[in-house]
């Protein structure tokens, strides 16, 4: 079981709608998406060429890479398309406590960041 640290990323009405805002946190560079309803985060570099995928264009629950149009599903961090692609991206949790977004975070990856 990993363990993990509940960390603030942002607040609701910093990350607009349908798109995305960069946070670094520690060595990790994280992309937190606005879908509405609900928060989702990957790591922002796209498996391909590690394009910023913060910077994509929101889908529904995906995003499209900026530089080459891969599709990465931010519910799982599974690459759609190309379809044959075997990569992913690390997700992570979230949580939304008032206007705060909250982000897990695994321990070893917080050291010193709380």
């Amino acid at each position: 079981m990993t363990n993990h640290r509940w960390i603030r990323i942002a607040t609701r009405e910093s990350v607009p709608l349908r798109q995305g805002r960069t946070a670094l946190i520690g060595e990790r560079e994280i992309a937190l998406f606005n879908l509405g309803e609900r928060f989702l985060a990957v790591d922002n570099r796209c498996p391909h060429r590690g394009g910023p995928l913060a910077d994509g264009i929101v889908s529904a629950q995906t995003v499209v890479c900026p530089l080459h149009a891969w599709r990465v599903c931010l519910e799982t961090g599974r690459t759609e398309r190309p379809s044959d692609a075997q990569a992913c991206v690390t997700t992570y949790a979230t949580r939304i406590e008032g206007d705060t977004v909250w982000i897990a975070i695994p321990d070893a990856a917080c050291d010193g960041h709380a």
